[in-house]
């Protein structure tokens, strides 16, 4: 059968859906990389709220989510931007969201390290802003997560130049327990986050974060590099302290920069790897046998997919990456913290569900179509 789906250009367009899923089989750890799924929290569809609410989520849903990721072997990055995070997730719904995926992963056996922000403030003092970074470093290192330090909103709003983030997270890293994840996350994920490090001239902003790294290099395990520029983050993994990892969070080039050089490689922490879990970890463990052909070959034909989630406005990915869970069933809705289900057009999600269905993603490939035409449906498309 076929399914009508609208395009850009205000017509329709006849789509004929994969008729089997891409077969992917839970297999050993990975060897070669780290891996980590920058996790979506799954709202409750049932909780009478408005966008300006609190976070109403529904746990067992979210968790399941993330006990799918770990049985593929993946790690979740938890309380991250994927999660909404400073878009509809507040630091009340993100401090529970750590205590109870933490506690999952410790009864599972699964890998998690957690956002540390600064989003129980709005703006403050680089005091106020450092104290708001304790706060959070506490709660995920008592809860037995490794600890990822994100930018922050409000630092860049209170810092008057580098000399200030280099104070800051100086004192942060001298007090972490353990060797953490510093996230260096660019506009286009949150606009304000320009100027980070501080200077809007990125080869600055680059001298002023390797520097924060070089200083504390036994505290500081990896970096998770979010900018977009495959050439950039070659140049800091290489300019990096011997003994400390790239991860990468380039949605748009991650292929090349997992495989890497013969001068290095990326690791990943990726948003984009919560609707590519399975076959993501298909093609980590291709690469484990040193195939990096087939690793190439499996992993490079869902770029278009991602650069499709993450076309601009960027920091509205996690729409679509919300949209491909209901789609693969596991949520049993497309309802999403704050709305923001609303953030991308019907031609935009019917790009998605095809270029997903392409490569496999859906388990049950009826159940997606299904649900695809539902959605059609509400939007007043006839088949």
């Amino acid at each position: 059968m076929t399914i009508r789906l609208p395009d850009s250009t205000g017509g329709l367009r006849t789509y004929e859906p994969r008729p089997e899923p891409f077969a992917v089989t839970p297999g050993a750890p990975f060897t070669s990389r780290t891996v980590f799924s920058a996790a979506h929290v799954v709202a409750d569809p049932f909780a009478d709220t408005t966008p300006d609410s609190p976070a109403a989520v529904d746990w067992d849903a979210t968790l399941a989510f993330r006990r799918h990721l770990w049985s593929h072997g993946l790690g979740v990055a938890e309380a991250m931007d994927t999660a909404q995070r400073g878009m509809g997730l507040d630091w009340a719904g993100a401090a529970e969201l750590i205590r109870r995926s933490a506690a999952e992963a410790r009864a599972v056996g699964g890998r998690i390290a957690c956002g540390v922000g600064t989003d129980q403030i709005t703006a403050g003092t680089l005091a106020e802003v450092r104290a708001a970074y304790e706060e959070q470093l506490a709660l995920v290192e008592s809860s037995g997560a490794q600890a990822i330090l994100m930018a922050s909103r409000a630092l860049a709003a209170a810092a008057s130049g580098p000399e200030d983030y280099l104070e800051v997270y100086g004192h942060l890293l001298r007090q972490a327990a353990e060797p953490v994840v510093l996230h260096w996350l660019g506009p286009m994920f949150d606009p304000a986050l320009e100027g980070y490090w501080g200077s809007a001239d990125l080869d600055a902003a680059t001298d002023t974060f390797l520097e924060v790294i070089a200083a504390h290099p036994d505290k500081v395990e990896g970096i998770k590099v979010s900018l977009l520029d495959a050439r950039r983050e070659i140049d800091i993994r290489r300019r990096l302290p011997q003994g400390v990892r790239c991860y990468t969070g380039d949605d748009f080039n991650y292929p090349e920069l997992i495989a890497g050089d013969d001068k290095g490689f990326s690791h990943a922490l990726l948003g984009i790897f919560d609707p590519l879990g399975p076959l993501a970890a298909e093609a980590v463990r291709v690469l484990d046998t040193g195939n990096v052909a087939g690793f190439r070959e499996l992993l490079d034909p869902t770029v278009e997919l991602s650069r499709h989630l993450f076309q601009a406005p960027t920091r509205f990915y996690k729409t679509g990456v919300v949209f491909l869970a209901w789609l693969a069933g596991h949520q049993s809705h497309f309802t999403m913290v704050g709305g923001l289900q609303s953030a991308r057009s019907l031609p935009h999600f019917a790009r998605a569900y095809e270029l997903a269905d392409g490569l496999g993603l859906f388990p049950d490939p009826k159940l997606a179509e299904e649900r695809m035409r539902n959605l059609l449906a509400l939007y007043g498309v006839t088949q």
